[in-house]
């Protein structure tokens, strides 16, 4: 599916106009299609004027209840698997403030048990030092003392035992030059002592592991409900249940290429060697 973000902001309107617009068609009332939804009145009156975005199972309940014409199901259902995905442009954040951009980071992993990690370019703040936090900011604008401070404050969740972490880097995410060579073997020491924590696994996919899928971009799924997908200019949030789902059978595949415990270990011992060298 193409993602444009003027339509992402639209999306949600236009949905709650198609099945209010749907449900008139029918001659239901609001009261009448909660009855045959299962639902309260006041969730149908929410979801039709945009103040809830329904999920793909109300809408397919609205669409059967209203007996909603073939040629519009697809349709609408596209919509609302549109209009559960937020674009988030880095302008935008930057705009706001980089440490509100922590603040609501830091609300997504409390609020998770399950953190699922693939990072094929770059290593994340949750798992890097001060100093490559600070290489990773320096094409951000303004000053970034508090934001680096925010980054550092939010990797004591790692220590949570009631949450479990799966990260999964590439190679090349380990190697990527952010610092020089010294300081990158110390940021590599620092990835070996976090994989010894009882609830983090921390794997790598070396160069020559074959794969029939090219990884594409960074991506981290929250338990079986959010997942967010990284691009040079934004971010990507997706909250439908099958989005979510296709992002957690990509990490699955890549988890079959991915080396972890004493293997990734040993990997990551190596480069650490080749840098101090």
């Amino acid at each position: 599916m193409t993602f444009d973000p003027d339509e992402l902001g639209r999306s949600k309107q236009d949905l709650a106009e198609s099945l209010r617009e749907l449900r008139k068609r029918a001659g239901l009332t609001g009261e009448g299609l909660a009855r045959l939804c299962h639902v309260s009145q006041s969730k149908i009156s929410k979801i039709e004027t945009g103040r809830v975005t329904p999920n793909l199972t109300d809408v397919e309940c609205i669409l059967r209840a209203v007996g909603a014409p073939a040629e519009l199901v697809g349709e609408i259902t596209a919509l609302a698997r549109l209009a559960s995905t937020e674009w988030q442009d880095k302008r935008s954040s930057w705009r706001r403030g980089i440490e509100r951009r922590q603040a609501e980071l830091a609300a997504l992993e409390a609020g998770a048990t399950r953190l699922r990690y693939f990072l094929p370019a770059m290593i994340t703040g949750l798992l890097a030092t001060p100093e490559y936090i600070r290489a990773s900011l320096a094409h951000a604008p303004g000053g970034i003392a508090g934001t680096v401070a925010r980054k550092i404050e939010r990797q004591a969740i790692l220590y949570d035992e009631g949450k479990h972490f799966t990260f999964i880097l590439s190679e090349q995410a380990v190697k990527w030059p952010m610092l020089p060579a010294r300081v990158m073997a110390v940021q590599v020491d620092r990835l070996v002592s976090l994989s010894h924590l009882p609830n983090i696994e921390l794997g790598v996919i070396p160069y020559g592991a074959f794969s029939t899928r090219g990884p594409m971009n960074t991506f981290t799924v929250y338990d079986e409900r959010l997942a967010t997908a990284e691009t040079f200019t934004g971010r990507l949030v997706f909250q439908d249940a099958r989005d979510v789902r296709q992002h957690l059978e990509i990490f699955a595949l890549f988890e079959t290429v991915t080396v972890f415990g004493d293997a990734a270990r040993e990997s990551l011992g190596e480069w650490a060697r080749t840098y101090r060298e």
